[in-house]
């Protein structure tokens, strides 16, 4: 049986904010350990049935970036929720609330801007 590993370290300021995330997998292609700027880590625990969650983000994570993040991870959510189930509907229900949400967001920075 052939195992992999994902490693993931996490530098911290004084107030246990992440100043820095970097990560590696064994069978990644990447010889170095690759920076991030956020992170969203999530196990499903099936003796309590409910999702155990890590989600960091450094300092230098912009609000811009942030909405690609959660945009890019809900169209995601939709992709493996469709190869999951192989219900069309519901993964394509991600896909619009990803769209709706992106687009809420641009229109309140166009807004925010104008002020």
């Amino acid at each position: 049986m052939h195992e992999s590993s994902i490693q993931v370290k996490i530098q911290l300021d004084e107030q246990k904010i992440p100043q820095s995330i970097d990560w590696s997998a064994t069978d990644s292609t990447a010889q170095e350990a690759q920076a991030a700027r956020a992170m969203m880590l999530t196990f499903w625990d099936p003796t309590d049935k409910t999702a155990l969650r890590i989600d960091l983000w450094t300092k230098d994570m912009m609000v811009d970036e942030m909405a690609d993040f959660f945009y890019q991870n809900l169209m995601g959510m939709g992709d493996t929720y469709l190869r999951a189930t192989q219900d069309k509907a519901l993964a394509e229900e991600f896909k619009t609330f990803a769209k709706t949400f992106y687009n809420k967001f641009r229109a309140s920075q166009i807004e925010q801007g104008a002020k």
